[in-house]
């Protein structure tokens, strides 16, 4: 490490974390046959506030690459449009399709760089010529795993659970839709950070589709004005009383 980047180090105060703007989140990637399937929700959150109710949290990377973020939105927006804006010189520097595995090192060194303080646990995925569909789990620590399904944030023990029941080898794309929107719809049923919609893109070897607000989950109720009839409270005692006022 270079002395530039210790003193970059330095500069984090974490007396002000409680001030940061995080994503709550739930999300998720699922590996099927021909491509890959990254789902999340969309609540953003201040603490106990909800600050966006429709944060983009899918992020681009590359044609056939895309990064779902959890963590501070600060931090998983900065670190996404690094890989973009490195593989996109990449891309026109040798006039070829960037590698999945290209986008993991340039993230897995950047996070590393900075021991953890940037609070970004990313979800990677998607197809390169060599190596086929790919789903990554980066932490914030700069630590991966390639995995058939991956899923982080503060609803990721509930979509777990939905992942480790229902996932499979050889999914069709449909199957591992399904099973990414339902995992997400757990996270937000069992966590007070996420929530709204759940938002969906595929990676096939094929074509890319996105799908926003793919099913809305948490919809907003109607105020409805509550009215008691006159006579659903009976009275069973009456009493007065006199005040006196005093001088």
């Amino acid at each position: 490490m270079t002395q530039t980047e210790q003193d970059a180090t330095k500069q984090f105060d974490l007396k002000y974390g409680s001030r940061l703007t995080k994503t709550g989140t739930t999300i998720v990637g699922v590996k099927y046959k021909t491509g890959v399937v990254l789902c999340a929700d969309t609540r953003s959150t201040n603490g106990p506030i909800v600050a966006d109710k429709n944060c983009r949290k899918i992020h681009y990377i590359s044609e056939k690459i895309m990064c779902c973020g959890a963590g501070t939105s600060a931090d998983t927006g900065r670190v996404t449009r690094m890989a973009f804006k490195e593989l996109s010189l990449f891309k026109h520097k040798y006039l070829k399709q960037p590698y999945v595995t290209h986008a993991k090192r340039l993230i897995e060194d950047y996070l590393l760089r900075y021991g953890g303080h940037i609070v970004a646990a990313l979800v990677l995925g998607g197809i390169d010529d060599t190596n086929g569909p790919m789903l990554i789990s980066i932490s914030p620590d700069g630590n991966s795993s390639d995995l058939d399904y991956a899923t982080m944030g503060s609803g990721s023990f509930a979509a777990t659970g939905v992942l480790e029941l229902n996932y499979k080898k050889n999914m069709s794309v449909e199957e591992a839709t399904e099973l990414g929107k339902n995992a997400i719809k757990a996270g937000i049923l069992n966590d007070l950070y996420s929530g709204s919609n759940v938002d969906v893109f595929i990676i096939d070897e094929k074509y890319t589709k996105d799908y926003k607000s793919y099913e809305v989950v948490a919809k907003k109720l109607n105020n409805m004005d509550i009215t008691y009839p006159k006579d659903s409270i009976k009275i069973t005692k009456e009493e007065v009383f006199k005040y006196i006022e005093e001088v």
